[in-house]
């Protein structure tokens, strides 16, 4: 197992003085160009996927990649949400779903949470994409994926903040899956646009 404590002496010893400019600039500086919405497990990590230094991208990590629909009571995901796009200004949101993802494969396959009511009650937010894929046979974890991301787009337009940089033209919105054993990232379309689900995601974030 990694020793956190030997990473530290390591990034300290090795990367920072590699980077130090870019952390000098960083210390006083706070431009993201992306808010990264994926999920919390630990195989999905946005910066090496993506190949972005420290300062490009604005990560938000929730159980399943989930994102509630707005609701005027304040939270961490809504709050993030807003200061990335309201405050900061980022100019893309992506949300990335992943293959194998636990929360996706116990919601398909219908697995007891009874003893962890905290992650069950927080899987409703994808009870939609649930239902949509309740038909999709032996292939429906990627199924549920896959719909899990369109439908966290359609969650993540509620928010106002969001609402008005889409208005406004300044803010796009992009649905990715990330699969692990190929590291190939494929793009997913809104809800109305289902065909586009498979092509390789443009990576230029």
């Amino acid at each position: 197992m990694h020793d956190l404590s030997d990473g530290v002496a390591r990034f300290q010893r090795e990367v920072f003085p590699a980077k130090e400019r870019l952390f000098a600039e960083l210390a006083d500086t706070h431009r993201p160009a992306t808010l990264f919405i994926g999920c919390s497990d630990a195989r999905v990590v946005p910066e090496l996927i993506t190949q972005s230094e420290p300062g490009e991208l604005f990560v938000i990590r929730t159980a399943g990649n989930l994102v509630p629909t707005y609701a005027p009571v304040p939270d961490g995901v809504t709050a993030s949400i807003e200061y990335a796009v309201a405050v900061l200004r980022v100019s893309c949101v992506v949300v990335c779903g992943h293959s194998a993802c636990g929360a996706m494969t116990a919601l398909a396959e219908g697995r007891d949470l009874g003893a962890a009511s905290s992650v069950a009650g927080w899987l409703r937010h994808a009870d939609a994409s649930v239902a949509r894929t309740a038909g999709a046979g032996a292939d429906r974890v990627a199924a549920l994926v896959r719909e899990n991301v369109r439908a966290q787009l359609a969650n993540l337009a509620t928010h106002p903040s969001v609402a008005r940089a889409r208005a406004e033209g300044t803010l796009t919105l992009r649905g990715w899956v990330y699969d692990i054993p190929t590291g190939r990232v494929a793009e997913v379309g809104p809800a109305s646009d289902r065909p586009a689900a498979d092509r390789p995601a443009a990576l230029s974030v």
